[in-house]
């Protein structure tokens, strides 16, 4: 792939994870816990991973977690919190798919990468308030995640499905 092709396609790429974090934002969840969001970002992560690599994917979560974080008018501390478990995500998503055809799916590569961004999120939410006691809302937060990881992991798998088939990267 060339290399106009590709700087076009991971922009595409951010600007899709940048439209699931606003579209993300405006959903209210009954959810007793402030800030957990639907991880829908996380499908274009996972589909730049699986097409590009972990370089590209992590170029695709750090520009989106920073562009949103301006236009959504959070700032540094929304940026830090995005930030950690995107790149969180990132790293153990990238890890697992090396491996995936021999022992991960899609679906459980995705599970990981919501735990993974959650535990990174808390951490950050630890070191912040400097108090561990907001680890104790890690099950709860585990839990939904898990939830949403499973439907991210579904949707990401229809989707790469979808640009296999429509053979966008094979074109130069």
């Amino acid at each position: 792939m060339n290399k106009t092709k590709k700087l076009v396609l991971i922009s595409l790429f951010i600007s899709q994870a940048l439209v699931l974090s606003i579209i993300e934002s405006w959903i209210t969840l009954p959810i007793p816990v402030p800030g957990v969001k639907l991880g829908l970002a996380n499908i274009i992560t996972l589909i730049v991973i699986i097409f590009f690599s972990f370089k590209e994917a992590l170029i695709v979560v750090i520009m989106r977690t920073m562009l949103s974080s301006i236009f959504g008018g959070g700032g540094l501390i929304v940026f830090l919190f995005s930030c950690a478990g995107g790149v969180l995500s990132t790293v153990v998503m990238a890890g697992l798919h090396k491996v995936k055809h021999d022992v991960f799916s899609i679906v459980g590569i995705s599970v990981a990468g919501a735990a993974a961004h959650n535990i990174g999120q808390v951490l950050v939410a630890a070191l912040i308030m400097k108090d561990m006691a907001v680890i104790a809302l890690l099950p709860l937060i585990l839990t939904f995640g898990s939830i949403m990881g499973i439907l991210v992991g579904i949707v990401s798998g229809f989707l790469e499905d979808k640009l296999k088939r429509s053979k966008i990267f094979d074109l130069y």
